[in-house]
């Protein structure tokens, strides 16, 4: 994963799969940083011809590399594939439908490298209304947390609360310190994105953030959160093209992750449980995906 390094550079690594046309508008504010900045968009066999098109409009950019896959590989296998070719000694993985300001990068190496052990930051993710993802700030989905999110009864006052995957609450006005932070946006120093070998690629789509923050800290670093950077997170458009495959890959990431690092799976009745209800869940959500993909079509 080894590559020329320059310092003060941020590699910005945009995965894109029939990502629409948000693409164009995510490059144009990343390469609008107020820092130094090179964008590195990784296509995963599009057929929307946006890639292309952006390489062509931006042709004298010497800023900005295309990567073409021509096949789908999965997010994780995308992003270590531009982090290979990456020449900047911080990694910003960024999706192709988020929005940039062009004071983020600055703010978000300033939040990562004031923090002796950080090593990864996140941003607070926002839709087009200001309204918060809760996946800015989670914990780890052990699976008592994962069944009281599913139940609702993570968000009770007092004793009757139970610790669930999601944070909520305000958003902290600093930096601090999360057990996981949302994939959507994600600066790493590159030196801790090499040492714990980038993404697992065991996972195609989902789930391999909370891999890598799970990870990141394994190896003794800090998972940070910036809560008064905000980023603007317009919705997956691969999301609504596949909604099928989306859900399929997004279970089996669940069950990865399940398999990884929770001490339940330990348990051969447990993991028997767990496997038997992600992918129930799975196949309960099928017509329903398929209702709304026709309806949006």
């Amino acid at each position: 994963m080894q590559s020329a390094m320059q310092k003060g550079l941020t590699s910005i690594i945009i995965v894109t799969a029939d990502s629409g046309p948000t693409t164009r508008a995510c490059v144009a504010r990343a390469l609008d940083s107020d820092v130094p900045v090179e964008v590195i968009l990784v296509d995963n066999g599009s057929s929307d011809g946006e890639p292309e098109a952006i390489a062509r409009a931006r042709s004298e950019d010497h800023r900005l590399r295309v990567v073409y896959n021509r096949a789908n590989l999965g997010f994780g296998a995308a992003v270590n594939h531009g982090a290979r070719q990456a020449e900047g000694d911080h990694l910003l993985i960024l999706n192709p439908d988020c929005l940039l300001e062009a004071d983020t990068v600055s703010r978000l190496r300033e939040a990562l490298d004031s923090h002796l052990q950080g090593g990864l930051v996140g941003a607070v993710i926002c839709d087009e209304e200001g309204e918060i993802d809760p996946a800015s700030r989670r914990r780890d989905p052990l699976l008592h947390r994962a069944l009281a999110t599913m139940r609702g009864r993570d968000r009770g006052d007092g004793e009757h609360a139970r610790e669930g995957v999601y944070v909520y609450g305000a958003m902290p006005e600093g930096v601090t310190e999360e057990e996981a932070v949302s994939g959507a946006l994600m600066l790493l120093k590159r030196r801790v994105f090499e040492r714990v070998e980038g993404f697992d690629t065991g996972y195609f789509l989902h789930c391999e953030d909370l891999d890598l923050c799970r990870r990141v800290r394994d190896a003794g670093y800090e998972v940070l959160l910036a809560g008064q950077v905000r980023v603007v997170h317009a919705g997956g458009s691969s999301s609504r093209h596949r909604p099928v495959f989306v859900s399929r890959h997004k279970h089996a990431g669940m069950w990865r992750w399940f398999r990884k690092f929770d001490p339940a799976a330990r348990n051969p009745f447990t993991a028997l449980f767990v496997w038997s209800g992600l992918w129930a869940h799975f196949l309960l959500g099928v017509p329903r995906l398929i209702a709304s993909r026709r309806s949006s079509g």
